[in-house]
């Protein structure tokens, strides 16, 4: 469980006893003087020396990081904000900031990362905190009613449709794209995300997609090994390579032991989540229902028909239906969060699909108990695939197929138009979201517990995170799983159309009643099919197929 702001703040005993700062980059720099290097050279030196710095705050394996930590993190990285900004420049501004305060992280760090942005310009930020099931909500009711009552926010990618589409978003200017060195994003986060014709509007603080999480103790155990042989698998015992090894080692460990308790395979996270529970029904989806011949998997490209009731989909819900028995007691009610740090996490389950949050949270969190034991890699794949062209299943010739589900696009910081009328509020404004994206700072995010995962170039430096504390095989393996997840050719992308998420959240609801076995699987995908069909609709569908052609780059 983790511990809410309140009771951290209250009980200064949970704080982790550690304090491991290297020196600073001053005195880097003033080492690069006394020899015959550059300037150039200096300025790498502090940067460098700054990367080091930063990411022994407090030190992989010791303990999770506190508010004084993240505090602490945004001081050394001001930097940037003080060659642009001069101090106090923002005095009098009040911003307002809505995001997320998702496992009490996100819009808490920005909390701790903005105070001494706060200290040296001057302005005052006032803070809007949602859940994860109630963001999507209230920036629909946001967006729906033009009541844009916060001047930054916090959003995905695939809100961009509704958001900068609709003109409430402030472009980027050139001075933000230099400091916080945009070319550095990951080619599959650069235009056009991001981007609403032709115009910047984010500040990438993440890059998204499902990884495969897996206990490495469960498929090296000797017992278990001899236990599959008995049942009569010809397979060896290892980690499932496909969704039907999945569904085979789920039913197979039901009943078995690991460490004196229960073993159990994969973790469905059935409960409705604010849209975002849908990510993982997609992620048992991809694989089916994404042909490396086709760059659509959501709907047709010509005409909008939702394929949502197609046969790739409907086996991926008929094999949550079928797993759930095998699962953990009323694995009905878990939504992700449930799965991913109350079950997974604390040693209950061995497979799961997460963003990668779950790798930091292992390594450098109280919370975790498994972090010698996890081991990653790209979403399972498929004996045969779906192909909605000729309406058959497929077996390739190159083996099973992989179609990684890059769920999200990753968060993003967006200044809203609203400010765009008072110069003094936009600079403001764009100046905190760039201090919240910035490079350095980036790097820390990645590394620690934060809610977001690698989406730069530069944090592919694996040295990097092996001198911050992190074991190199373990690292190689969570860093390989999202840059093959990034780069496969047949990475599953979700549209950036208007109304995205109320699709999302349409097929949760529905979703809810066939895994309560009201409806079967096929009538259950076929009402939301049509439900999508009716918002389709509402929403314009000329338009919307134009917006899902130019989203998948056809």
């Amino acid at each position: 469980m983790v511990v809410t702001q309140q009771e951290h703040d209250q009980h200064p005993a949970l704080w982790p006893n550690r304090r491991t700062v290297l020196k600073g980059a001053a005195s880097a720099a003033a080492l690069g003087t006394t020899g015959a290097l550059g300037t150039f050279s200096e300025v790498a030196l502090a940067q460098s020396n700054l990367r080091a710095q930063i990411t022994q705050i407090p030190g992989v394996g010791k303990g999770a990081p506190t508010d004084a930590d993240w505090q602490k993190v945004g001081e050394l990285c001001l930097g940037p904000t003080k060659a642009s900004i001069k101090e106090g420049e923002f005095k009098g501004v009040e911003l307002s900031f809505m995001g997320l305060n998702n496992q009490n992280l996100h819009n808490l760090l920005f909390r701790g990362f903005l105070k001494p942005w706060e200290a040296y310009t001057g302005a005052k930020i006032s803070w809007i905190d949602l859940a994860q099931a109630d963001y999507n909500p209230r920036l629909q009711q946001a967006i729906a009613t033009g009541t844009v009552d916060f001047d930054i926010l916090e959003m995905g990618a695939p809100f961009e449709g509704d958001v900068c589409g609709k003109g409430l978003a402030s472009e980027m200017p050139d001075w933000v794209k230099k400091q916080i060195d945009i070319d550095d994003y990951v080619d599959y986060l650069k235009p056009p995300v991001g981007t609403w014709n032709g115009k910047t509007y984010r500040v990438t603080i993440d890059g998204d997609c499902h990884n495969f999480n897996y206990r490495t103790d469960v498929f090296s155990d000797p017992a278990l090994a001899k236990a599959w042989k008995e049942a009569g698998n010809s397979s060896e015992w290892g980690v499932p390579k496909t969704w039907q090894q999945v569904q085979a080692v789920t039913k197979f460990l039901k009943g078995k032991k690991i460490k004196n308790q229960n073993a159990f395979g994969y973790l469905d996270a059935p409960k409705p989540w604010g849209g975002f529970g849908f990510y993982f029904l997609g992620s048992r989806a991809s694989a089916y229902a994404k042909h490396p011949d086709d760059k659509a998997w959501l709907f047709d490209i010509d005409t909008m028909k939702p394929r949502i009731n197609n046969p790739a989909w409907v086996r991926a819900i008929q094999d949550v239906i079928d797993a759930l028995p095998f699962e953990p007691a009323d694995q009905l009610n878990a939504d992700p969060n449930t799965t991913g740090f109350q079950q997974f996490l604390a040693g209950i389950g061995s497979m799961i699909p997460w963003w990668g949050d779950i790798g930091q949270v292992a390594k450098a969190s109280d919370t975790s108990v498994v972090g010698d034991v996890v081991g990653f890699d790209i979403l399972p794949g498929s004996d045969d695939v779906y192909n909605s062209k000729t309406g058959q299943w497929d077996k390739l010739p190159s083996g099973p197929n992989h179609a990684p589900n890059c769920a999200y696009l990753g968060w993003g910081i967006y200044v809203m138009a609203r400010v765009n009328g008072d110069e003094k509020k936009h600079k403001a404004a764009w100046s905190a979201a760039a201090h919240l994206g910035g490079k350095d700072l980036s790097l820390w995010t990645v590394m620690y517990p934060s809610g977001f995962q690698a989406h730069r170039t530069s944090h592919f430096q694996y040295d990097e995170w092996v001198a911050a504390g992190y074991d190199r095989k373990y690292i190689t393996s969570y860093l390989n799983s999202q840059l093959g997840s990034y780069n496969h050719p047949n990475r599953a992308v979700e549209p950036r159309i208007p109304g995205i998420f109320q699709y999302y959240s349409i097929a949760e609801d529905e979703l809810t009643k066939i895994f309560a076995g009201k409806v079967d699987a096929q009538t259950g995908a076929n009402n939301i099919a049509a439900a999508w069909e009716k918002l389709t609709d509402q929403i314009g569908r000329e338009r919307q197929i134009g917006l899902y052609k130019a989203s998948l780059g056809v």
